[in-house]
């Protein structure tokens, strides 16, 4: 990974902020920007230094993974720390990270560095923004991970029947991916059966699946930090005409969105594409999320690809299109696959199978 590259970047974007230091707390936008994934630390970047300061048992490790930085060890809590590096590094107004940072610990680093007439500047998005767009050996990250969701999803296949509990399948899922090298699962496994299905984020629970209802599945897996999502929803047993006619409606948006998608495109254009195709079938009232979001070092992160998203899609952008159609009392059915774009067309990268029955 090209670190100093991603610095470069990051100067460039904050220099226009009226900002002359960023303090990074955000811990994937802490592991992007050095390599270092520690669970405590954080970075403070000027335009000639990069700090990392982190506890006692993280400095050894953020010597070996984040050796560009200059590492500190603190010994207290931000507060005592803080003002004594900034002004050793001359920094007058300091940016953080707004989204991170709560409102109880900016008012504890206001009073601190009030003596030193230090301006603390609010900023949001700006590592995300950089964070967007992948580059290859980031895709190919992500790639790694798909592989193993489409290996788990052919699991599924032969694990799956009536009468195993939802919680059983979930619990099958996780062993498989980790056994295949998936690093700890970037969100909990959704298993969601019948009625449950109904719920987007439905937890896996002790109910039974029974034949001829829908069986919503979602996974995720994580290589070298990056994630992998995809969703499928299978159908032990002989479906119904509702999940015939529901599923055809979802399998139809999504295929819509992936063949006109392009670079340019904003992610309300997108999310309209798929809409469109579920509100002409009739259930456009029960497609209550936005069409996608970005997959990297985080499961949600931009774009987003939903009703008044101004998102650009950029060539290097890694996002997910999941229709999905939920009815109360009957089930739901979602399919969700990772694309990514290549110059200016959509290149899908989940491979695993569709299916019906």
């Amino acid at each position: 990974m090209n670190h100093n590259n991603r610095l470069q970047k990051l100067r460039q974007v904050f220099s226009g902020k009226e900002i002359d230091a960023i303090l990074i707390s955000q811990p994937e936008n802490r592991y992007y920007l050095s390599g270092f994934n520690g669970s405590s630390g954080y970075l403070l970047i000027t335009s000639q230094n990069t700090v990392l300061v982190t506890d006692s048992r993280y400095t050894e490790q953020a010597r070996t993974q984040a050796p560009d930085y200059d590492i500190i060890q603190m010994q207290n809590n931000m507060t005592d720390w803080l003002p004594c590096l900034t002004t050793e590094l001359n920094v007058r107004t300091l940016g953080f990270e707004a989204g991170d940072i709560t409102f109880t610990l900016y008012r504890r680093l206001a009073d601190a560095l009030k003596p030193a007439n230090l301006i603390l500047t609010p900023v949001d998005g700006l590592v995300e923004s950089l964070r967007a767009v992948k580059e290859p050996e980031e895709i190919g990250f992500i790639t790694k991970a798909a592989e193993m969701t489409d290996r788990a999803m052919e699991h599924i296949e032969e694990l799956i029947h009536p009468g195993i509990s939802e919680k059983e399948v979930a619990w099958g899922i996780e062993k498989f991916l980790r056994e295949r090298g998936s690093q700890p699962l970037p969100f909990e496994v959704i298993v969601a059966s019948g009625p449950n299905a109904a719920l987007p984020h439905a937890k896996p629970s002790p109910r039974t699946i029974c034949t001829g209802e829908p069986v919503v599945i979602d996974i995720g897996a994580r290589y070298r930090g990056y994630i992998s999502d995809l969703s499928r929803t299978f159908c032990v047993g002989v479906p119904d005409d509702t999940f015939k006619k529901v599923y055809d409606a979802v399998l139809g948006a999504q295929l819509a969105a992936l063949a006109i998608m392009r670079e340019g495109m904003t992610g309300d254009g997108a999310d309209s594409l798929a809409r469109t195709v579920i509100e002409q079938t009739g259930y456009g009232e029960a497609f209550g999320h936005a069409l996608g979001h970005g997959v990297g070092l985080a499961s949600h992160e931009p774009p987003r690809l939903g009703p008044k998203s101004a998102d650009i899609l950029t060539s290097g952008m890694v996002f997910s299109v999941e229709p999905g159609i939920y009815l109360s009392g009957w089930g739901g059915v979602r399919i969700e696959d990772l694309v990514t774009i290549e110059n200016g067309n959509v290149n899908v990268i989940s491979k695993a199978r569709k299916v019906v029955a």
